[in-house]
């Protein structure tokens, strides 16, 4: 029952380290990056579109964002898709393709953005705690269970296979963050 446990517990802190990756990727460093627009909705063809369902976005320069329509015809879209997204970057349109010039970063912006990071970091770690006590309430319940109870040696045991993961992934979180800090101090 344990073994089970501890498996699911950290199928669930991967989620939650995995989850906060994305969270990072999605903060502007001022490097281009396409996953910056990630979250744009487009609206073309009579309903709410992903970008990257409507357009290619690739990166030809470390500043700058070309986004490639499939459909010359939804240029216009696009680009109040960006105006209306919480991207804040002025699209510039030039008949065939969109480009994004993604400005430098001012070390107030930059301090405001590390801010964020930590932010999100804790998010990540509050979520691999919120798995540990899930996973401990668990165990607990295990132990009172009447038809088949663990012994308590394997409860004190479990707990502390528990806490370990907790120490791996929180420490994972860790190094995602500095490893974005990092990024965001060297643009």
């Amino acid at each position: 029952m344990i073994p089970e446990l501890l498996k699911e517990t950290e199928d669930r802190m991967k989620k939650c380290v995995e989850s906060a990756r994305h969270e990072f990727t999605l903060i502007r460093t001022g490097r281009a990056s396409p996953a910056i627009l990630e979250h744009v909705q487009v609206e073309v063809y009579g309903s709410l579109l992903p970008l990257n369902q409507v357009a290619a976005v690739s990166v030809p320069e470390a500043r700058q964002l070309l986004i490639t329509p499939f459909d010359r015809g939804v240029l216009g879209a696009i680009e109040k898709g960006i105006m209306k997204s919480d991207v804040n970057l002025t699209p510039n349109n030039d008949g065939s393709a969109i480009r994004l010039n993604i400005p430098a970063l001012n070390e107030d912006r930059r301090k405001e953005m590390i801010k964020v990071v930590h932010q999100k970091a804790e998010a990540g770690r509050v979520a691999v705690r919120n798995v540990r006590h899930d996973s401990v309430k668990k165990i607990q319940a295990a132990r009172k269970d009447k038809e088949n109870p663990i012994a308590e040696n394997d409860e004190k045991r479990g707990v502390d296979q528990v806490q370990k993961l907790v120490e791996k992934y929180t420490a994972e979180i860790d190094n995602l963050c500095k490893t974005k800090e990092i990024e965001m101090m060297e643009v």
